[in-house]
């Protein structure tokens, strides 16, 4: 699991009065509130992944993130599984969408913040600024998915919702612009997508050249039985 830090933020800077404003949390409940929900959501918990409420009032917990990217990411060291293709010391990684990390986070953790530490747990030396967190909610048996701004606390949205993911999930993607802004590549990067798309263009035409194979074997045949020169 990886951790982010419980007050501040992550890279420890302090440029004053608007810093400090910015590590103070958002009040949305009031503190007896938050006690109240807490208790009920360890009440509901199955996983032994509780909050904590901290005398000042800032709480603890934990948030699971499902990747879910369409674009290879650039890493820094060999990943274990998946498809990749290398260029020195970094490695274009293609990663499951099935892959759920789980992050240990406080209540005054942003969005912004959580994608950071999500990136870091992986080596991943993509900017930040590509990706987006969303949370996917169920309601009345329909699954509605929205972009979280940078500013949102995550770790609040899940004590309000409760423990259950088929109520409320959080999923890791790239931002959806419409169009990709490749002049935000590294050249390294560029690179390695082209690697990627050149072994997926030939994985896809020698899979096009055996079933087209195989139906002009059936024509050929289904033509023999037919026509027979007199």
């Amino acid at each position: 699991m990886a951790c982010l830090a419980a007050h501040g933020t992550l890279d420890g800077s302090d440029n004053g009065q608007d810093v400090q404003k910015e590590r103070e949390p958002h009040v949305y409940l009031s503190k007896e509130e938050v006690k109240e929900k807490i208790q009920s959501y360890n009440s509901s918990v199955t996983d032994k992944l509780k909050m904590t409420l901290n005398s000042n009032g800032i709480y603890t917990g934990f948030i699971k993130v499902q990747m879910e990217l369409c674009r290879p990411i650039t890493v820094q060291s060999s990943p274990s599984q998946g498809r990749c293709a290398h260029s020195n010391n970094e490695t274009a990684f293609c990663l499951p969408n099935d892959c759920v990390n789980t992050l240990h986070i406080s209540s005054t953790n942003t969005v912004r913040e959580v994608i950071e530490a999500l990136l870091k747990k992986f080596f991943v030396t993509d900017n930040p600024a590509k990706f987006a967190l969303y949370k996917r909610c169920h309601k009345e048996d329909q699954v509605y998915t929205c972009k979280l701004s940078d500013r949102e606390h995550p770790l609040y949205l899940r004590l309000v919702a409760g423990p259950r993911t088929e109520m409320l999930s959080f999923v890791l993607r790239e931002h959806e612009t419409g169009e990709v802004m490749w002049e935000a590549f590294s050249l390294p990067e560029l690179q390695n997508f082209l690697r990627i798309l050149d072994k997926e263009e030939n994985e896809q035409l020698q899979i096009l050249k055996k079933r087209y194979a195989a139906y002009r074997d059936k024509l050929e045949e289904a033509l023999g039985g037919v026509w027979k020169p007199g």
